[in-house]
């Protein structure tokens, strides 16, 4: 049998199921702002999303139980440019994405 550390000292996730995650949280944001969206727009969003991530990835990781702190991060970090690249409301963008998340506004 192999070892399996505690929760708490988990590995860090697979590219693979960053990439997925950063998938579903960014088409449930869309889908809170009721806005459409290319594929391809979608595509270099989702990218720009887990780029971000990978390079973040020990703090997010060490926060992942956090949810406030790791949305305040998304805030400062990723909306501005996600924002400008969709062509939408920053702030709305923020909101959705809060809501979605954290599930709160």
């Amino acid at each position: 049998m192999a070892f399996k550390p505690p929760k708490h000292e988990a590995a860090l996730p697979s590219p693979r199921k960053i990439r997925r995650t950063c998938s579903k949280e960014l088409y449930r944001t869309l889908k809170r702002m009721n806005v459409y969206l290319s594929k391809d727009l979608i595509e270099e969003g989702e990218t720009l999303y887990y780029r971000k991530v990978i390079a973040n990835l020990i703090w997010i990781h060490e926060q992942g139980g956090n949810r406030k702190k790791l949305a305040d991060w998304w805030d400062t970090e990723v909306s501005g440019e996600l924002a400008e690249l969709w062509n939408v409301d920053q702030e709305a963008l923020k909101r959705a994405f809060r809501a979605a998340f954290c599930g709160t506004a």
